[in-house]
């Protein structure tokens, strides 16, 4: 895991505790100085998920094998194309977590 600046300092972002937030490298690197993107299903620019101030189960879901992450917003469809949430490496490494009872998550904020 990796602190993020959700509002990045490139735009004015201050590296206050209520700007960051844990992400994994790979999301962090991806998302760089994004605030939003293009949902895939209505192609509207939407805001990227802020950990800080929206649940995680309004946004976003674990498919059937808890492999990949499925946007149930416009914000969560958004997030998981900018951030790459399920490219393959990390689809794999969900699988491989899945068997061993580490994931998904019991409790998702």
């Amino acid at each position: 895991m990796t602190y993020d600046h959700i509002h990045p300092r490139s735009k004015g972002g201050e590296t206050i505790f209520a700007n960051l937030c844990l992400a994994c490298r790979s999301c962090n690197e991806f998302k760089a100085d994004s605030t939003e993107a293009i949902d895939p299903l209505s192609g509207e620019k939407t805001p990227l998920f802020n950990p800080r101030q929206q649940r995680w189960s309004e946004h976003f879901a674990w498919n059937a094998d808890a492999t990949r992450v499925e946007g149930l917003t416009t914000t969560g469809r958004a997030t998981i194309v900018c951030l790459r949430m399920n490219n393959p490496v990390i689809v794999v490494a969900r699988r491989r977590w899945t068997i061993s009872s580490w994931h998904p998550p019991d409790d998702v904020f």
